[in-house]
């Protein structure tokens, strides 16, 4: 954001918010609140949430459900709500992962309580409670906002399936249950809005759809397990395909693009590997989970990879953030900052 790059991080039992000068990458404030949190998975100790940065204000929110608000400027903690605690929610599998997402005053997340608290809306300003909607379980997808037909809309991926609400007050505008049948499986891809329409994608055996809401229902268009099934990884969309991953991470997916209006697969690279896709322009950079970064065309034709370059050692799972031709990029133990090139 500017001329700052925001990196939220444990250190030893501390969550730890920073903020880094761009082009030095020297630390020009830190904040932090202790954290207890353990992986049972034997992964990293998180946190996984993306920050969000709006009107001067930094939200996060922790693996331990701590949700926040930060002075951009200064880092001064300004409010903070311990949500696990208040809601009565559980630890989940990979702890609390959904980036909060803000708007028009509220900062809404899937929270996963009981009781009507699976999707809480929160004061910006001050943290209060503005309101709840659901019983649905936590998921590890980010929310987005879109406008549907004329109305703004807010949509969750959560543990249950998508939920379209009405940010003014929680309202459900409509649901699509979409979940695995396994009880050790999550929803983490975030939907994708294309021309009204909205794309899902989940592995553990539940698929993908692409979803048309008409009314108070979203009307499949297709769906399908053999297609693009997203284990954490959102696709990306361009010019009537998407292209991300297809498989479980731990058995090496497959990169994929497909007609996002058929469902067809246009062309697939087996055993590709996990990782993570963005689009720049009508180019797609993919950084794969052992820290290789490669560049190529978004193009149906085939998979047409341009350059590579290793830059990352370690596991890299989080996604890269790309600013004024700048690629800032982290595994568990390193920060990079790589320039690109005009391609």
């Amino acid at each position: 954001v500017g001329k700052r790059l925001i990196l939220f991080h444990r250190v030893r039992d501390l969550e730890v918010v920073e903020a880094l000068e761009v082009s030095t990458g020297e630390a020009l404030w830190s904040t932090s609140y202790p954290t207890t949190y353990r992986d049972d998975f034997g992964f990293d100790e998180g946190p996984r949430a993306t920050p969000t940065v709006i009107n001067d204000h930094v939200f996060t929110y922790g693996a331990e459900g701590i949700l926040q608000a930060l002075d951009f400027a200064s880092g001064k903690r300004l409010w903070s709500v311990d949500t696990h605690t208040e809601f009565g929610v559980r630890k989940g599998f990979f702890g609390a992962a959904c980036s909060p997402l803000v708007y028009d005053g509220k900062v809404m997340v899937n929270v996963g309580g009981p009781a009507g608290a699976g999707i809480v809306a929160f004061d910006s300003n001050t943290g209060a409670v503005l309101w709840k909607a659901t019983d649905h379980g936590a998921s590890y997808s980010a929310p987005i906002i879109v406008t549907i037909g004329k109305q703004p809309t807010a949509l969750f991926f959560t543990r249950a399936g998508l939920v379209a609400v009405d940010p003014e007050d929680g309202t459900v505008i409509a649901e699509f249950p979409w979940r695995s049948r396994l009880g050790a499986s999550v929803n983490a891809a975030t939907p994708l809005v294309i021309d009204q329409r909205v794309f899902i994608s989940a592995s553990y055996g539940t698929g993908a759809a692409l979803l048309d809401l008409q009314g108070s229902s979203f009307v499949p268009i297709w769906t399908s397990d053999e297609i693009l099934t997203n284990h954490y990884a959102t696709s990306v969309y361009a010019n009537g395909y998407l292209y991300g991953y297809h498989g479980r991470q731990e058995y090496s997916p497959a990169l994929r693009s497909v007609d996002l209006e058929t469902g067809s697969v246009a062309w697939t690279v087996d055993q590709f590997g996990g990782g993570t896709v963005i689009l720049a322009g009508n180019s797609l950079l993919i950084l794969r989970e052992r820290g290789e970064l490669i560049l190529a065309n978004a193009t149906p034709e085939a998979f047409q990879p341009l350059a590579r370059a290793q830059i990352l050692s370690g596991v890299v799972r989080a996604f890269p953030a790309l600013a004024n031709g700048t690629l800032f990029a982290r595994s568990e133990r390193e920060l990079v900052a790589v320039e690109l090139s005009q391609h």
